[in-house]
This record gives C-alpha cells, structure tokens and sequence, in this order.
C-alpha cells in the first residue's frame, strides 16, 4: 500500500462519480485516512463513510478563509497531521467568452482558483512544521489549449492560474521539504458533463483522442496517488497530463 499510515485531504470530493471520491476511494485502498472536504458537509461526511470507519467528512467552502483554516484545525485533531492535500474542488461554465459577467467570472475563479491559495496556505504551517508534505492540485487541458470542450474562457483562465500558482507554490515550500505539482485532465466522465455531450461532439471529440476514449474518474485517481506517495518524491513543479493525447506537447 502506497500511502498506508499517512493522512490525506481532498476538496470537493462529495460526489459518488466525481474525480475526488475516486480519489479518495484510491487513497483509502492504499492505506491513507482520508477527510473529505466540500461545500456540502452532509454530503462529505456520507462520502467518508463510504469509505470505511477510520475516515472523516467535513463542510469546507474553499472560498473563505476561515473555513478552510477551521476544516484543517479539525483535520489535525482528528489525525494529527496532514501528509497530502489534493486541491480538487472546482467548478465550470459553459459559457462564449463574450457572454461572461462579472459574477460568473468572480465565482468560476474564486472557487478555482482562489479555494487552491487558500486551502493550501491552510495546510503550509501543519506540512512546514513537520518538513514534509505533498499538495497537488487540479488543473485542466483547458488551460493548455484554451478551451474548447466545455469550460468557458474564466475557467480556462483560473485552471492556467493553478499551474502558476502550483509552480510558484514548489519554489517557495521546496526547502520545508513539500511538493507541489499538478494533473491537468482532458475531457473525463463525470456528473458535470454527464448529459451535456451529444452524440455527434463526442464521435468529433474521439477523433481527436488517439487512445480512442474518454477518461473516467480513476485515470485521474491514479495520478494523484502517483503524486501523493514516495514513487514521485523527487517531482515537484511537474505537471502531469492525463488526457489520452488529446494534446500532446
């Protein structure tokens, strides 16, 4: 078991088919007591139970500070510490870049971009102290390729920031011995996009896919395990894309 005895938090992981309970599901299999963060805390504490007993569900609204401060304080009193933090809570809108308000622009970035700078300052002060730590946070192929699929052009934009943001974040928590890194998804099969692709975009997508398929939610999983345990110890700064080549570099 990659990650047995270790402590881990993933946002936005409430949803029985999204890429956070995947993840935590994963996690717990490998042996990490997991928390459960999300906007919907009766939704995240069902999704740890789930798991087994040994887990917890917390209310975290990732866009304010004092939540996420009081989520973590509850974390360590309840493990101890925190070895991993997956910043995976995120959200998106289908929306023509010309169509895009104010307040859409401040809620699609503040929940994806801001909840990442804030949950993870929250665990920094826990993670230095001990010198160690891994945080890995969701990006996007819509920051690389500007879109395109689903998300509008503010979601690009705040998915582009999290892999600034995670970079700057590798170079200044480097020397306490914590690592940063990203996955950036393509087009992944969940409960967001669920009923949202027709038949005809999804043989034009494909086309564009050279492992002929869509991902689901452990393709995704997987590399947050990979980046959560000691098989990638000496990455951080990285990104790694799990997109079945939709954009190969």
């Amino acid at each position: 078991m990659l990650l047995k005895g270790r402590t881990a938090i993933i946002s936005g992981a409430a949803g029985p088919r999204g890429i956070g309970y995947a993840t935590a599901r994963l996690f717990a299999d490998h042996g990490a007591r997991v928390a459960i963060l999300d906007i919907d805390a009766a939704g995240a504490q069902q999704a740890a139970a789930g798991l087994g007993a040994g887990h917890i569900g917390l209310g975290c609204d990732v866009t304010n500070k004092a939540s996420c401060l009081q989520a973590v304080d509850e974390v360590m009193r309840s493990f101890g510490g925190i070895d991993c933090l997956i910043n995976n809570a995120g959200i998106t809108q289908a929306i023509k870049v010309w169509d895009i308000d104010e307040a859409s622009w401040e809620r699609v970035l503040d929940v994806n971009l801001r909840g990442v700078l804030l949950l993870s300052q929250a665990v920094m002060a826990p993670m230095r102290a001990r010198k160690s730590g891994a945080i890995a946070c969701m990006s996007s192929v819509s920051a690389q390729r500007g879109g395109g699929i689903l998300g509008g052009a503010h979601y690009s934009a705040a998915k582009a920031g999290v892999l600034g943001l995670a970079k700057a974040m590798a170079r200044e928590l480097g020397a306490d011995g914590i690592r940063v890194n990203c996955v950036t998804p393509g087009l992944i099969q969940t409960d967001i996009n669920a009923g949202k692709i027709s038949d005809e975009k999804r043989v034009e997508i494909l086309a564009g896919i050279p492992l002929n398929r869509l991902g689901v939610p452990l393709d995704v999983a997987n590399a947050f395990l990979f980046l959560a345990s000691d098989l990638s110890s000496y990455l951080t700064g990285a990104v790694i894309d799990v997109n079945g080549g939709m954009l190969i570099h």
